[in-house]
């Protein structure tokens, strides 16, 4: 069972990807967005490549657990993805991965220029081994 993890921003998308157990996350990628169609297909394309069985993604909603504009947004992302791929998707609470994969990334001391582009794969990994960790328990 290999599960697709994305963080979905608005230029660019951190992709992670499950081993083939589903305990660990490992980052896949920084995908620089270019147009919903090549999005898609990229996405699509790694879905065939590493045989995953579903495709989870990060939901940011409010820090009230409502869901805001940004969460609309990745909703209907999710929509349109669904039509290109022919694995279920899931949604994962991704409250505050973005700013968790900031502040490991500080603490590394790795520079800014070098976290802008980690950040969102780093963040995927995030969701993912939060996901993983709750079906494994």
């Amino acid at each position: 069972m290999r599960i697709l993890a994305l963080d979905v921003g608005e230029k660019r998308i951190g992709i992670a990807l499950s081993d083939a157990l589903g305990w660990t996350a490992q980052g896949l990628e920084s995908y620089t967005r270019i147009k919903k169609s090549d999005d898609y297909l990229h996405i699509s394309g790694l879905i065939s490549k590493h045989q995953a069985t579903l495709c989870l993604i990060g939901l940011p909603k409010n820090m009230d657990g409502s869901i805001g504009f940004q969460a609309e947004r990745v909703q209907a992302f999710a929509n349109e993805l669904n039509e290109v791929i022919s694995v279920p998707i899931e949604f994962w609470d991704e409250r505050l991965s973005t700013a968790s994969a900031r502040r490991t990334l500080i603490e590394a001391n790795v520079s800014r220029k070098k976290r802008k582009n980690v950040i969102d794969k780093i963040a995927a990994v995030n969701i993912l081994q939060g996901y993983l960790d709750r079906i494994n328990n």
